[in-house]
């Protein structure tokens, strides 16, 4: 992701001033603008954290970290920093959640569907489920009398005031997520599939733009203006 990102952004026109990786660490990050952290979930919020102290715009699309969100919030609050966190920055899926949520809007009353998630991704994805999966399922649990979601196997049921969310993992796919209504007499469901991580990519570069001269906690709702 860092290298797409890199390109997309230079090709763009935008200066990479600054590149930090497990094993290794290149330029000078107070000469950045602004940021973006695709690394892994044990090094996201020191990355976080130094961006705002530097008073450096920050936008992260890493995942399996967000038992510290709520301290990352106090300290660019702190900070009077910039950030923003999507478990998916693609605007494709951003406009799918906003599909989703509509659409469990819709499903409330007919309390004879039970929602299902489904999300598959390539064998070296770290976290499962995925946090659009995640997204996904804490957007629909309002619109339910489900209390929780819960991780199930394929053939595994959820005991019934859990949403089930089955996680995949299979050779070069880049990321597909479904959300079935299942009743006795039908299913009604709705899909998105990514076809290349340039999606993902690019939402992420487009997000660094329109932070780099806000300052707050945003979202990529705000910065689609949904």
């Amino acid at each position: 992701m860092g290298q797409i990102i890199g390109t997309l952004a230079t090709e763009k026109g935008h200066e990479i001033v600054y590149k930090k990786g497990s094993n290794f660490e290149t330029g000078t990050l107070s000469e950045a603008a602004v940021a973006i952290d695709f690394s892994v979930p044990e090094a996201a919020v020191d990355n976080i954290t130094k961006c705002l102290d530097a008073n450096i715009p920050i936008v992260s699309g890493t995942t399996g970290w967000l038992s510290e969100y709520e301290k990352v919030l106090k300290k660019c609050e702190a900070c009077n920093g910039s950030f923003i966190y999507a478990s998916n920055f693609s605007v494709g899926v951003n406009l799918f959640f906003n599909l989703n949520e509509y659409f469990a809007q819709l499903m409330e009353p007919w309390k004879d569907y039970t929602p299902s998630i489904e999300e598959i991704h390539h064998t070296k994805k770290l976290d499962k489920p995925s946090g659009t999966a995640i997204t996904l399922t804490e957007s629909i649990l309002p619109y339910t009398q489900k209390e929780d979601w819960k991780l199930v196997e394929e053939d595994e049921k959820a005991s019934a005031n859990q949403i089930p969310v089955v996680a995949k993992r299979e050779e070069d796919v880049k990321g597909t997520h479904s959300i079935k209504y299942s009743s006795a007499i039908d299913d009604i469901e709705i899909k998105h599939t990514a076809h290349s991580r340039e999606g993902f990519a690019l939402g992420a570069v487009i997000a660094a733009e329109w932070l780099s001269d806000k300052t707050g906690v945003f979202t990529m709702k705000d910065v689609l203006g949904l």
